[in-house]
This record gives C-alpha cells, sequence and structure tokens, in this order.
C-alpha cells in the first residue's frame, strides 16, 4: 500500500505545483471580477488547459509513451523519471527502441502531472461553486447550480482511473479508447459549465425547436465518430488504407474482417481467441472510420446550411472545424500519419465536440 500511497501522493504534489502558476494568474487577472465572473474566468482556463491535456494524451499515445513508465502512479515507484533512472536505464539497454526509454518516460511522466494540475483546478471549482451557491442562498439571489461542477469532479477522478487502467492493462484498445472519450466528456462538462456563468443567452435568434433536435443529433453522430476515430488510433489502424479515396493498392472495397476487428474485449495487436489480428481486420477499422466520417461530414454542412438563417457565426465555425477535420484526417493517411497530422486531427475533433456542445446548450437556454 505504502508503494502506491507514497508516489501517489508525492505526483498529486507535482500536480499541484503545475496548477498553482495557472491559479496566481487566474486570482490576479479576475480580482475586480464578481465572484460568477471569477468561477467563469476559471473554468474557461481550465477548459483552454483540459484541451492541452486531450492534445498531449494523443503526442503520448503516438510517441509510444503510454508505457514509458509501466506502473502507476508513480514511475518505477518514483514520483519523476530521475529517481527511476536505474531501471529505466536497465529497460532501454535491454530493448534500446522498446517502451521505455527516458524520453518516453517524461512524456508520459508529464502528461500525468498535468492531469493532476487539472483535477485539482477542477476541484477548486467545485468548492467555490459550493461557496458561491451557499453565499446567493443567504442573500436570496440566483445562483448557478454547483452540482454541474460536482459531477465535472467525480467525471474527472473516473478519468483518472481509466488513465491507471490504461498502464496497468498495457495499453489494452478498449481501456485507451475509453480513456479518450472520458477526455473529451470532460472537455464537455467544462464547456458545458462555462455557459452556466454567461451573464446573458446567446447570440442565436429565435430558432426552432427542431434544430436543437439537429445539434443533439449531430453531436451523437461525432461522439461515435471519436470513438471509432480513438478505436483506430488505438489499434495503430491509421495506416491499414494507405492511400485516397481507395484504400490499398487501388482497392475501392478490399477484404474487410469486421467481427475481428471490433472484438472490444482483447489485448492489443491479438484477436479474442489470442492469435494476432491480420490486416483485414485493420483494414475493416480504419474504413469504418472512414465512411463515418463521410456521415459526420454531410451531417455537418446540412447543420451548418440550417443555421446560417438563425446563427451564421456559429455556422461558419462549425465549417470551418469539419474543414479542418477533412484537411488533417486526409493528411494522415496520405502523409503516412506525421505526428503534427495526427494531433490536428485530435485537437479537431476536440474543437468540434466543444462548439457543439455549447450550440446545444445555449440553444436550449434560449428555449427557456
Amino acid at each position: 500500500m505504502t508503494d502506491l500511497l507514497l508516489p501517489l501522493g508525492q505526483v498529486a504534489a507535482i500536480g499541484g505545483a503545475v496548477a498553482l502558476g495557472p491559479l496566481i494568474w487566474w486570482r490576479q487577472r479576475s480580482r475586480a471580477s464578481t465572484p460568477a465572473g471569477r468561477l467563469r474566468a476559471l473554468t474557461v482556463l481550465t477548459l483552454f488547459l483540459t484541451f492541452d491535456l486531450i492534445v498531449f494524451g494523443a503526442f503520448t499515445r503516438l510517441t509510444d509513451s503510454g508505457l514509458g513508465c509501466p506502473d502507476w502512479p508513480g514511475c518505477y515507484s518514483a514520483a519523476s523519471p530521475v529517481g527511476a533512472r536505474q531501471h529505466i536505464e536497465a529497460a532501454q539497454a535491454a530493448m534500446p527502441t522498446g517502451p521505455v526509454t527516458h524520453g518516453k518516460a517524461w512524456i508520459e511522466m508529464v502528461h500525468r502531472y498535468l492531469a493532476s494540475a487539472v483535477g485539482l483546478l477542477i476541484l477548486v471549482l467545485a468548492v467555490l461553486s459550493w461557496k458561491l451557491a451557499r453565499s446567493a442562498r443567504a442573500h436570496h439571489e440566483p445562483a448557478p447550480s454547483p452540482w454541474l461542477p460536482t459531477l465535472t469532479l467525480v467525471w474527472v477522478c473516473v478519468q483518472g482511473a481509466f488513465g491507471a487502467l490504461t498502464v496497468t492493462m498495457k495499453l489494452f484498445p478498449a481501456i485507451v479508447t475509453l480513456h479518450l472519450l472520458f477526455g473529451l466528456g470532460l472537455l464537455m462538462l467544462l464547456a458545458w459549465q462555462r455557459e452556466a456563468y454567461v451573464p446573458r443567452p446567446l447570440s442565436v435568434s429565435a430558432a426552432p425547436a427542431a434544430l436543437r433536435t439537429a445539434v443533439a443529433v449531430v453531436l451523437v453522430l461525432a461522439l461515435v465518430q471519436v470513438a471509432l476515430g480513438g478505436w483506430v488510433s488505438t489499434n495503430y489502424a491509421v495506416l491499414a488504407c494507405d492511400e485516397f479515396p481507395t484504400c490499398h493498392g487501388g482497392q475501392w472495397w478490399p477484404h474487410l474482417d469486421f467481427a475481428q476487428g471490433f472484438q472490444l474485449w482483447r489485448e492489443l495487436g491479438q484477436r479474442a481467441d489470442g492469435g494476432w489480428l491480420g490486416f483485414e481486420a485493420l483494414a475493416a477499422i480504419h474504413m469504418a472510420h472512414r465512411i463515418g466520417a463521410g456521415v459526420v461530414f454531410v451531417a455537418i454542412l446540412a447543420l451548418a446550411w440550417t443555421l446560417r438563417r438563425h446563427a451564421a457565426d456559429w455556422s461558419n465555425w462549425l465549417l470551418a472545424a469539419a474543414g479542418w477535420q477533412l484537411a488533417s484526417g486526409l493528411s494522415n493517411v496520405v502523409l503516412d500519419w506525421p505526428i503534427a497530422a495526427a494531433l490536428a486531427h485530435t485537437g479537431g475533433a476536440t474543437v468540434l465536440m466543444a462548439l457543439l456542445t455549447t450550440l446545444l446548450v445555449r440553444l436550449r437556454s434560449a428555449d427557456h
């Protein structure tokens, strides 16, 4: 138990030190604001840092650094790679291009420090939200509900548990994909929470009730597409189809094994029966994501066209996000999956989810 609690406390302390800088900056910048204004500013800051954390998590995965420290929460039970130097050197000497190197260990631990810092900021948000609600009740004033920040705090704790499982279960594809989805869910909760502190409803003109339903449908489709993208990435299936618009060797529809590709509970690179995952399964994963991209792209175009009559700015933002995703997704295929293109694709998906969430919340507020 000590081997777990001691590094956990040390990593949390380092995360707290990392969070101290943003907290000091926020406090100085929002000193003259109202309590609700300060909360909104901290929510926006936490939202931005959560976006950074998601992109850095993608960088961790793309550089094969997910097992740079093969235990959790520390690195060989140390708070940083400095204390684990001997273990890392031994692992690197045994396998120079393996999962454990000094560089990969630092990338993995920096990701954990950033995650701890974001968790602390969310804890501060929850505490301040309850204080604001209590003060507002005492003065018979309205205040946003503190339950959404509380849900966000619970959510980030669950996200941290999935982060631990990602390491202890050796990059199990289903766990890694769920870790990504929970990260995006955290970002969406913060985007929703930010809207609670907007002093007036949005810049969305009177819109039909069906528009809110349309946004919700596109949001669900985008979530499914993100899940497919996570499944592609965690199974390293990006280059299973190495050309566009065809898949491989000029084939529009090569032999695809969807049954094996979408067996969810299996080890990385393996089938559920323990055999190696074949090319047909990887190509099926890739093609499912490619088809999903087409569906979501058309859905966003239709939504953007509808929005032009009610919120032209939002229409333009959605079109820009969709175009970004199309360009970065194609770049991954035709340029052999460069890290810059992959990070751009992850960042674009994150922005798209935040936009759709914000738009849905604002339309809901306008209806009320």
